[in-house]
C-alpha cells in the first residue's frame, strides 16, 4: 500500500538540488537571499520544492550555523494570560511586534510565572532562543532581569527598573502624576484616597505607609505616588493622611475592592485617584454601584490611557504605550547594538499627555 503524503519523509536539500541540477548554495539562495537569484530561477526551485515535498532550511540548523535566532525576546513577569488582560501590556506588544516586523525579526514570549522559584526562573530566561531581549516593567532586583543580564545579549528595559548601562524606553511618570495632581487641586480636591497596584514581588493588599510607597521596588509605582505627593504636599500640610489602598492582582475587581475599602474608611471622599486605567475602570462600577454619581459624587482618574478608558470617558494621563513599544524594538534591533554591546547607554523618554474627560469635575462640597 502506498505511504500516504503526511507520512512521507520530506525530500532533503541536496535531493532538490539534484533535480533542479544546480548547487545547493543556489537552494539555499532562493530561501535566505533571494536578491541573488533571478525571479524565474528562485520560482523553478520553491514550485520544484512544493513538488518534492521540501520543508525549506532547517531553522534550528540556520540558527547553529550563523549564530543568529532571528528573533527578539519579549521578557514579562506575570502569568501569560495575564498579560492579555492588561489593555497596556497589548498596546505595548502591538508596538513591539510592528518594529519587529519592519526588521523581518520574529518575537518570541517569555513569561516568567511571578511565583516560580530563582531556579525555575534562570532556566526559562537561559533556553528562549533570541538575539536580545526587551524587559516590560519588572520590580527592582527581579531575578529574571538578572537572568536575562547574565546572558550578555543586546537588551532594552521598557518602564522599570532602570540600570546601569542598559537601554531604557519609558515616560517621566513623576512629573506626569504631578500634573495630574495639580489638575486635581485646581478643581478643589483635597480629601483624596489613591489605589495602586502592586509595590513588590510580596503580595500585600491594603493600606499603604510612606514607607512602602518610597521604597516600593516597582519604580513606575512609585514615582507615580511619589508626584501625588509633590502635588499634593504643596495644599496638605501632610501627605501621609491621604489613604493609599495597594492591590496586587491588577484587575478591574482589584480597583473595585480598593475603592470599597477606601470609601468605608472616608465616605467623604472628594475624588479617587487610581495609579492604572484598569484600577479606574473598577472604581467606577464600584462608585456607581454604591449608587453615587460620577463626577457629580466622586471624580475618577487613571493612567495609561487604554482604549476602554477613552470609552468609559476617563480623566486620564494618555502614555504612548504602542510607541514604547515600537521605541523599545527599534532600540533593540539597531544594527550596531546587536552586533556588539555599546558602552553608553541610551535612553528614550516619550511624552505624556493629561486627557480631560467626563470622570472629573470642580471637588464637592461636604455639609
Amino acid at each position: 500500500m502506498a505511504r500516504s503524503v503526511s507520512s512521507r519523509r520530506p525530500a532533503t536539500l541536496a535531493a532538490l538540488a539534484a533535480a533542479l541540477g544546480v548547487s545547493r548554495t543556489t537552494v539555499s539562495n532562493a530561501y535566505n537571499r533571494p536578491d541573488q537569484l533571478s525571479s524565474e530561477l528562485r520560482d523553478r526551485v520553491l514550485e520544484t520544492a512544493r513538488r518534492l515535498g521540501y520543508p525549506g532550511p532547517d531553522p534550528v540548523a540556520r540558527s547553529l550555523r550563523t549564530r543568529q535566532a532571528g528573533a527578539v525576546g519579549l521578557l514579562l513577569t506575570d502569568v501569560l494570560s495575564d498579560a492579555f488582560r492588561d489593555p497596556a501590556a497589548i498596546r505595548f506588544l502591538e508596538g513591539l511586534a510592528r518594529a519587529c516586523g519592519d526588521a523581518r525579526q520574529g518575537l518570541l514570549l517569555v513569561p516568567v510565572n511571578p511565583d516560580a522559584d530563582e531556579r525555575e526562573i534562570t532556566a526559562a530566561v537561559h533556553r528562549a532562543g533570541v538575539d536580545g531581549f526587551v524587559v516590560y516593567s519588572v520590580p527592582d532586583g527581579d531575578p529574571s532581569l538578572a537572568a536575562v543580564l547574565q546572558r550578555a545579549l543586546p537588551t532594552v528595559v521598557c518602564d522599570q527598573p532602570q540600570v546601569q548601562g542598559v537601554d531604557h524606553v519609558g515616560i517621566d511618570d513623576r512629573a506626569a502624576m504631578a500634573r495630574l495632581g495639580a489638575y486635581l487641586i485646581g478643581l478643589g480636591h483635597r480629601r483624596v484616597g489613591v489605589v495602586c497596584t502592586r509595590l513588590g514581588r510580596d503580595r500585600h493588599d491594603g493600606l499603604v505607609d510612606l514607607h512602602r510607597q518610597r521604597a516600593a521596588r516597582l519604580h513606575v509605582q512609585r514615582a507615580r505616588l511619589a508626584g501625588l505627593a509633590d502635588a499634593f504636599g504643596k495644599v496638605l500640610l501632610d501627605w501621609r493622611a491621604v489613604p493609599v489602598v495597594e492591590r496586587f492582582d491588577h484587575t478591574m475587581a482589584s480597583g473595585a475592592s480598593a475603592t470599597s475599602e477606601l470609601l468605608e474608611r472616608d465616605s467623604a471622599l472628594t475624588a479617587i485617584v487610581c495609579t492604572s486605567d484598569v484600577l479606574a475602570l473598577g472604581a467606577l462600577t464600584e462608585i456607581r454601584r454604591r449608587g453615587l454619581r460620577v463626577p457629580e459624587d466622586l471624580t475618577v482618574t487613571g493612567f495609561d490611557g487604554a482604549p476602554e478608558a477613552e470609552r468609559a470617558g476617563l480623566t486620564t494621563v494618555s502614555a504612548p504605550v504602542l510607541e514604547k513599544g515600537q521605541a523599545a524594538g527599534r532600540l533593540l534591533l539597531d544594527r550596531p547594538q546587536l552586533d556588539r554591546r555599546q558602552p553608553r547607554r541610551r535612553t528614550v523618554t516619550l511624552p505624556a499627555e493629561l486627557v480631560v474627560r467626563a470622570t472629573s469635575s470642580t471637588a464637592k462640597i461636604h455639609p
